[in-house]
């Protein structure tokens, strides 16, 4: 007898390949995957409940010591299970009193959750501003780098024409849509918008028609919906929305940001900003953390730990930490070294959940992305 440990995410391919009945593979590969969910200000109640009922299944939730006693009214607990284990507690807690039936409601949201193919989203700046000088394009040379980027891989392509790194000064709507219409009049002319999507990086209004009507097909807005006209205009031409969080704005998001705990903090801005979407009519939404608007290195790097968290609200995941300065944080370097870095942050991420990439380097992300790919799809035997 041979035995030797495998990795366990593609357990259905596995259990097909030894000839495992194709309905018991399902069932089975529930009881593959393993899930930690964190929960806060719990009844202590729900709490002692929720212990016993997990136990029941085979799951567990962690709990500080003296929960069984009720020395504390609320509390804070760790739930552990397989997705199997969770769709039974899902069913158990419905009829459960202390606030159990929320979280019986959510608990299947954090385990069926959408798998996104990856795409990779080239970044075109048109303005003279951007932190990485060589993702400054305007007139013929955007085209050109569009081109490119379409050519190395990249599905996406967004532009902006307004610089929003920390500390950039405000420009006008006129002088971004002067920035911004020669270029967009160029992908409408060339009928580019057959070759790749592109993504209007504005939020403004005026500035987001005029590339919408020139066959952009997603708003990429760094405010998250914050302007009603923004939603009016993306549900008007049945665009795309990425919604992005960022506490304050560009020219003070760095000064001393702060979260009483930032996942929680995002998840809820999150759920505020999706339901306006859809209440505008927005349909495809999609969702950026905002790595490095209004954050800290430790909460970038907490956000990039527990991203699989917002996989929940069933959307896409936007991941844009190409050369940012929260590398030269862990290792000090300039914005043209940061590379390596880039691509260990972004193939974690898309480990994690997220299903689109916004860099500055497609071709070597297209290479990296691909590579990924092939290991994940092998199977160990």
């Amino acid at each position: 007898m041979e035995y030797y440990k495998i990795d366990n995410s593609n357990s259905l391919e596995l259990f097909k390949k030894i000839g495992s009945d194709a309905t018991g593979s399902k069932i089975m590969s529930k009881k593959t995957d393993s899930h930690l969910l964190y929960i806060k200000n719990m009844n202590v109640g729900a709490g002692n409940i929720l212990k016993q009922d997990a136990l029941s299944v085979g799951a567990d939730l962690a709990v500080p010591m003296g929960t069984i006693l009720a020395k504390d009214k609320y509390i804070d607990a760790i739930l552990m299970g397989t997705t199997k284990q969770f769709e039974q507690l899902s069913k158990k807690e419905l009829a459960q009193p202390f606030g159990l039936k929320g979280l019986a409601k959510e608990l299947k949201s954090f385990v069926k959750t959408k798998k996104f193919p990856t795409k990779i989203m080239g970044i075109i700046n048109a303005n003279d501003d951007s932190f990485f000088s060589k993702s400054r394009f305007c007139g013929q040379s955007a085209i050109d780098a569009t081109l490119q980027m379409i050519d190395d891989g990249a599905n996406i392509i967004d532009i902006g024409a307004v610089s929003s790194r920390p500390g950039s000064v405000e420009v006008s709507p006129k002088e971004e849509l002067t920035r911004i219409k020669p270029i967009c009049d160029a992908i409408k002319q060339n009928k580019l918008y057959e070759k790749a999507i592109f993504s209007i990086d504005s939020y403004t209004p005026s500035v987001i028609e005029y590339a919408l009507k020139s066959g952009f097909k997603i708003v990429n807005d760094i405010t998250g919906l914050q302007n009603d006209e923004v939603a009016k205009i993306t549900a008007k031409y049945d665009a795309s929305i990425v919604i992005m969080h960022m506490q304050k704005d560009p020219s003070t998001m760095q000064d001393n940001p702060n979260y009483e705990n930032i996942i929680i903090d995002i998840d809820n801005f999150f759920k505020q900003r999706i339901q306006k979407a859809q209440e505008f009519g927005i349909k495809d939404i999609i969702l950026d953390i905002g790595i490095g608007f209004g954050k800290t290195l430790e909460h970038n790097l907490t956000l990039l730990k527990n991203m699989e968290h917002f996989k929940h609200f069933g959307c896409e995941i936007l991941i844009g930490a190409s050369r940012k300065s929260m590398i030269d944080k862990i290792v000090p370097s300039s914005t043209e070294q940061r590379l390596p870095g880039t691509l260990a942050i972004h193939l974690d991420s898309i480990k994690k959940g997220a299903s689109i990439v916004r860099c500055h380097d497609v071709k070597e992300h297209y290479q990296a992305v691909k590579v990924q790919e092939a290991i994940e799809q092998s199977l160990p035997f």
